[in-house]
């Protein structure tokens, strides 16, 4: 599903990233770990298209995305990626299914179906009592399966992780660990998880190993 050839990405003088070859399949989860510093988050922005390599090939079943326009890769990003960070950067203003409902109502599925969408997520998440409450007065672990939902509203193939555990306790911790795998059994979605949480990288199906930059090991569950 995402393949990645000879990717390369450097800060000045400080290269980050170095001839990274990788294959994710469809309905994969994988997990990237390695210490700080190693590069892991950087490429999970690549493979996001947040941020862009300076050579390589970054390809979600054969569409180059940096051949892309700009305006053509939002809508990419949009549509196939959803994205869950450690502090779930939820929209303070907004309600938990407001700030569902974002992404949809951002790539134009109108307000109707873009909110049902968001209150099933919502109903599948066990958080419909939630719905209208803003992201304050609810608990971390309930704010952090609401930025799942987020990223699941669109339906997107591939959702990325950037230590989604980080922030939470250990009951919450894993109870989010078991929903990514419920997730893939119940829509089959592809996961991406930058993670330090030893448990969760332990029960993926591949763990990329990375140090200064480069890939120094695959293992496979």
């Amino acid at each position: 599903m995402i393949t990645l050839k000879d990717i390369n990405k450097s800060y000045g003088s400080l290269q980050v990233l170095s001839q990274i070859d990788l294959q994710i399949n469809d309905s994969e989860i994988v997990s990237i770990v390695g210490p700080s510093g190693a590069g892991k988050t950087t490429l999970l922005q690549i493979i996001g298209s947040i941020e862009k390599p300076d050579s390589g090939l970054v390809d979600y079943d054969g569409t180059d995305i940096f051949a892309l326009s700009s305006k053509s890769l939002a809508r990419f990003r949009n549509a196939r990626i959803g994205f869950v960070f450690q502090f779930h950067q939820l929209l303070p203003e907004f309600t938990i299914i407001e700030n569902v409902a974002l992404p949809a109502l951002i790539g134009g599925t109108p307000r109707t179906d873009a909110f049902r969408r968001a209150g099933e997520l919502l109903d599948y998440l066990g958080l419909s009592d939630r719905a209208d409450h803003k992201p304050a007065a609810v608990s971390g672990g309930e704010r952090q399966r609401a930025a799942v939902a987020r990223a699941l509203v669109n339906n997107p193939a591939a959702i990325l992780a950037d230590e989604p555990t980080g922030s939470l306790d250990s009951h919450n911790r894993a109870e989010l660990h078991r929903l990514f795998f419920d997730l893939r059994r119940d829509f089959g979605q592809t996961f991406v998880i930058v993670t330090h949480d030893e448990h969760l990288a332990a029960d993926t199906d591949r763990t990329i190993h990375m140090i200064d930059g480069k890939i120094t090991s695959i293992t496979a569950k």
